[in-house]
């Protein structure tokens, strides 16, 4: 009989530590039935068009792999120097980087997840308004939601398929061999953009 994963204990309550593990498939049953319904309120309700549907498709999840970046770069991996900020960062992440076989913690757990859309969809909203912010948010999800299993699968799985290899050989490069690099995930797009393919490390390095 296979031994249970011993993974790394952050919390000394129990029920604390649970909050910190997350099962493979609770991105997809707390997201899954909230994207169906904006969707099915955007186009039953609110008579979005099919047309309008595909454009806030493809930006939604355009916008989402940036972001996907930019938390992953400058949110996740901010560790700060008060040991309060360091605290954070383990938890948030750093946890990942020390553990990061621990298949109870490759999905995001529904504290972390929920907070985040928290604080982005009213921005949206203020941005595109009651209208376009329900379907937009719902697709900006769906990104969310391959980015989750993106990074479960990367991690877990042996991919089969060329694009598969690529993303699991751009991660495990970020987690082995520059951690200051290949900041996307479900796509490395934004790090050709932005020039992190090779890591701010050895840039700041060659500046001295």
């Amino acid at each position: 009989m296979q031994k249970p994963y011993k993974s790394i204990q952050v919390f000394k309550n129990p029920f604390l530590e649970k909050f910190t593990h997350a099962h493979p498939l609770t991105p997809l049953v707390l997201w899954g039935p909230i994207v169906a319904g904006m969707l099915w309120h955007s186009i039953r309700v609110l008579n979005v068009s099919n047309a309008a549907l595909v454009s806030l498709a493809v930006s939604a999840l355009v916008t989402w792999t940036l972001v996907e970046y930019v938390l992953h770069r400058f949110v996740f991996h901010y560790e700060g120097e008060s040991v309060w900020s360091q605290k954070i960062h383990f938890l948030i992440h750093g946890l990942h980087h020390s553990d990061p076989n621990d298949p109870t913690r490759l999905v995001m757990p529904p504290f972390g997840s929920l907070a985040i859309a928290a604080m982005i969809y009213p921005i949206f909203r203020a941005i595109l308004g009651p209208l376009w912010a329900e379907p937009f948010f719902a697709f900006f999800l769906v990104g969310y939601l391959i980015y989750d299993y993106t990074h479960f699968a990367v991690h877990h799985f042996r991919p089969m398929t060329r694009l598969g290899k690529m993303l699991k050989t751009h991660h495990m490069q970020h987690h082995f061999v520059e951690p200051n690099s290949r900041w996307g995930v479900s796509s490395p797009v934004w790090d050709f953009v932005f020039g992190t393919l090779e890591g701010e490390v050895k840039d700041k390095q060659s500046a001295v």
